[in-house]
């Protein structure tokens, strides 16, 4: 008999120790992760046979629920596999992904794609409304029948096996790009001298100096090409010629015609793949079959909603450059130049110099800030555990408790850049919320690229920053108060245009003056000044102009590239030029570019979770207006009716009901656009 390896058995085995299981990133070995994922899915396949296998007719129990309880081996590997491939990304993870992607895209086929199965599924289906199910057991055979069937359970066996076929090569091609996009961060680093640094803040040039002396550079100060360095070098640096080179650095990141480039052969191969499924499923194009069962329902209402707004925010980004201008001088206004005279906007029209502001907002603080509000919304408390195994020694624990004392959930804050971790900010849901056989609390994850400052000294963030902090704890969040039946229910696990609504809901407690006047405070504990607080807020409209457009014209060419005909006899789309011609036709201000340029779009490239789907952002930032105009109507951004509202309505019912439905039960009311309109200063 085979003796188990222990490493393997530490990625498959039921979590143990405190809190219901402590995940065991500490025993991570990276060459285990194929031989626990070929184990981990024989046993799902063992699960699946033996539900297909059951003689009795197919019922909710012992197929709906069965089906709940399967894979749960499977998932335990892949929370892990998924935390290395987006933090802990190695050259040998690298390698692991790049094999493994593919295989795990054909098994996922496989299960949806299993005629005996979804035969009893779609009988459960079927007789859902006369089978004395509950409302929660009705939804979840809903969701059930309509993954598979949205993934080609309907199919003639040929098509299921093109559709396979495509989806690995999709897995291989998503995994490729994203290894792309984390060369060219991590291989271009600006090295810049003590003369070049005149209009950087202290703080940053501390940062900078320490960044080159990791890298070997003592004396030097290096500026890697992450948006976390990007966004704020743009906007203080006084060599123009210096931001232009950073400028071009970082939005060139996977278009650059060598080894690491994704235009000439990933993207459109990518497009051209999902294109051929779409057809296979039946439908006109990718995003008619991806927002099926989404809450836009189809492409035309979504891009009838970024529509609506467009003209009002290219409008005030054309009045913003205006306004630029004026103390430019005769230099016309370019790209690299937009945030560094916008800020000298800020502090001529509102006498307000965000650097002013970024010593009170230091991480920790904000950091209790937001469990200030939640325990003010929700009732929760948080303290720091210790001895929790992490995967990076800066990450911290915290219990979460409710207001009866009860353990709630574990949140992880992985907070600091690393060259082996993927940019930008991100909630993991390591396991959901559940009480199907027996209690099961949320474990979930909080992920940021914030510049780690030098030994002893606070991490300050920019205010865009603690923007970012809040809107991705409202992640968490709903993860942490959901109270469902069924994992595939819980938390986050909603439509890709409703996930978005209470994080953003959520970045609208940052800017209370409760938040601000507690824990806006600087090194020395002195609270922020109620004037620099009262100007804060007087900005809030401010470059909102530049702020939607680069937002909405990444989330327009998302969705004209996945409506794009691209059947057999279309040609190839060049990325380039669609991206060009998409934003010439839209009359894009030149001084401004799209958020994430096509050649670096994870978000729709490096896996298909917000393909055709970023105009989510926007779809739910509308109802999240209007849902927080629910507080502010009754004169206090806490009300306690309005919150419990809020926990019951919405954050609390994950996926049971209708996302219209919940939202319709919260307000009273469909969302009305004109929060948004009116939060952007825009003309309602």
């Amino acid at each position: 008999m085979t003796t188990p390896d222990p490493d393997v058995s530490a990625l498959l085995s039921d979590w143990t120790g405190l809190h219901g299981g402590l995940i065991p990133f500490d025993r991570v070995k990276v060459d285990a992760f194929k031989p626990a994922l070929q184990d981990a899915m024989r046993l799902n396949l063992a699960e699946i046979a033996a539900i297909t296998a059951n003689p009795e007719p197919a019922s909710f129990a012992n197929t709906i629920a069965a089906l709940e309880r399967c894979g749960h081996a499977l998932d335990r590997v892949s929370t892990l596999y998924n935390v290395w491939t987006g933090s802990v990304k190695t050259p040998e993870m690298q390698a692991v992904e790049t094999e493994m992607a593919p295989r795990l895209a054909a098994f996922s086929d496989q299960i949806v794609q299993d005629s005996a199965l979804f035969a009893r599924i779609d009988a459960v289906y079927q007789k859902r409304e006369t089978a004395g199910l509950t409302p929660e057991q009705q939804r979840l055979t809903w969701v059930h029948w309509t993954r598979f069937v949205k993934e080609g359970a309907q199919l003639d066996a040929e098509a299921k096996a093109r559709v396979t076929t495509i989806n690995q090569e999709l897995a291989g091609l998503y995994s490729k790009f994203g290894a792309n996009l984390l060369a060219d961060e991590a291989g271009y680093v600006l090295y810049l001298k003590q003369a070049d640094l005149s209009g950087l803040p202290a703080s940053m040039r501390q940062a900078a100096a320490s960044e080159a002396e990791d890298r070997g550079r003592p004396g030097e100060y290096a500026i890697p090409n992450t948006r976390s360095w990007m966004d704020p070098f743009l906007t203080y640096a006084d060599r123009r010629d210096l931001r232009e080179s950073i400028w071009r650095t970082y939005y060139s990141r996977g278009d650059n015609g060598d080894g690491n480039d994704n235009t000439k052969t990933i993207i459109p191969r990518i497009l051209k793949l999902r294109g051929e499924k779409a057809a296979l499923m039946g439908f006109a194009n990718y995003a008619a079959w991806k927002l099926q069962d989404c809450m836009a329902a189809t492409p035309d209402r979504a891009m009838e909603q970024m529509m609506q707004v467009w003209p009002a925010a290219r409008g005030r980004a054309r009045e913003e450059v205006a306004a630029m201008q004026v103390l430019a001088g005769a230099e016309p206004i370019a790209a690299w130049d937009y945030r560094y005279y916008a800020e000298k906007v800020r502090k001529a029209k509102y006498d307000l110099d965000m650097e002013q502001v970024k010593p009170y907002l230091q991480l920790d603080h904000l950091r209790e800030g937001m469990f200030w509000a939640a325990a003010r919304l929700y009732g929760f408390s948080f303290a720091k555990v210790d001895q929790v195994p992490v995967f990076d020694p800066a990450m911290s624990v915290y219990e979460v408790k409710n207001a009866a004392g009860g353990h709630v959930a574990l949140w992880y804050f992985d907070p600091y850049a690393r060259a082996i971790k993927g940019s930008g900010a991100w909630m993991e849901q390591y396991r959901s919320q559940e009480t199907m056989d027996a209690p099961v609390a949320a474990i979930v994850s909080n992920n940021t690229n914030f510049v780690k400052p030098p030994p002893g000294q606070p991490v300050l963030v920019s205010w865009d920053d603690a923007i970012t902090l809040f809107h991705e704890f409202g992640h968490a969040l709903h993860a942490m108060t959901s109270e469902v039946t069924y994992p595939s229910l819980s938390g986050t696990n909603v439509a890709r245009d409703f996930v978005e609504f209470p994080s953003q809901l959520n970045e609208n407690w940052l800017s209370t003056h409760e938040v601000l006047s507690r824990f806006a405070v600087d090194s020395d504990g002195r609270p922020i000044p109620t004037d620099l607080v009262d100007k804060i807020l007087k900005t809030q409209t401010f470059n909102t102009g530049f702020q939607v457009t680069e937002y909405l014209a990444a989330a327009i060419v998302d969705m004209k590239l996945h409506t794009a005909p691209q059947g057999p006899d279309d040609a190839p789309i060049d990325a380039d030029a669609f991206e060009k011609a998409t934003l010439a036709a839209l009359d894009m201000p030149v001084e401004i570019v799209m958020r994430h340029r096509t050649a670096q779009f994870g978000h729709i490239f490096q896996g298909d979770g917000y393909a055709a789907g970023y105009y989510s952002y926007l779809w739910a930032e509308v109802l999240d207006h209007d849902a927080f105009e629910a507080f502010t109507e009754t004169g206090d951004a806490y009300d306690p009716a309005t919150a419990k509202r809020l926990l019951d309505d919405i954050m609390s019912v994950g996926n049971t009901v209708d996302p219209a439905i919940a939202y319709r039960r919260f307000r009273g009311r469909d969302p009305d656009v004109g929060a948004y309109l009116r939060s952007k200063g825009f003309a309602a």
